[in-house]
């Protein structure tokens, strides 16, 4: 398990930066206990070893105009490592893809796609997505509203998963 080689404080650093990326290493040290030089190195090292991999403002899509959030479940007709990773290579060059996940089973892919209105991802479904390479299968359902959007990781289920492990 690879939260089990970093110690409480590296965690305790995760789980506050998590919750506020803003806030200054002199304010994140006084909330894990610890003086701010070895809380930056701390940081960098985190950083270094990639268990942060960047800092981004939460940003209300709706409020901005993104209208629309819509999850395709993507089928392809081959799934030889070389199509699986020709399909996400162009997920990630699609601006309207959001997140793309290969899930086992009946679905490939699940896509998170946003934009504007219904019109701008009904040309994106129809000329871009259901027309790849390798696509058999799209089926979209559009979100009504949403209930919960928490990223990152439950950090006290890992610390008490640890506790019990020790």
């Amino acid at each position: 398990m690879a939260a089990t080689r970093l110690d409480e404080i590296d965690r305790k650093i995760l789980a506050e930066l998590q919750a506020d990326g803003r806030m200054t290493n002199v304010e994140l040290a006084r909330r894990v206990g610890i003086s701010a030089p070895p809380c930056l190195r701390r940081v960098r090292t985190l950083e270094e070893q990639g268990y942060i991999r960047g800092y981004h403002a939460d940003v209300d899509a709706r409020e901005l105009g993104f209208e629309v959030q819509v999850f395709a479940m993507v089928g392809l007709q081959s799934q030889a490592e070389a199509d699986l990773s020709a399909f996400e290579t162009r997920c990630r060059n699609w601006p309207l893809v959001r997140e793309c996940h290969m899930l086992n089973g009946e679905v490939d892919f699940i896509l998170k796609c946003v934009a504007p209105d219904l019109s701008t991802f009904q040309r994106f479904l129809t000329e871009e997505l259901t027309a790849a390479d390798n696509v058999a299968s799209v089926k979209t359902s559009l979100v009504i509203r949403g209930a919960k959007d928490e990223p990152g990781v439950p950090f006290d289920i890992l610390e008490e998963r640890l506790k019990r492990l020790a």
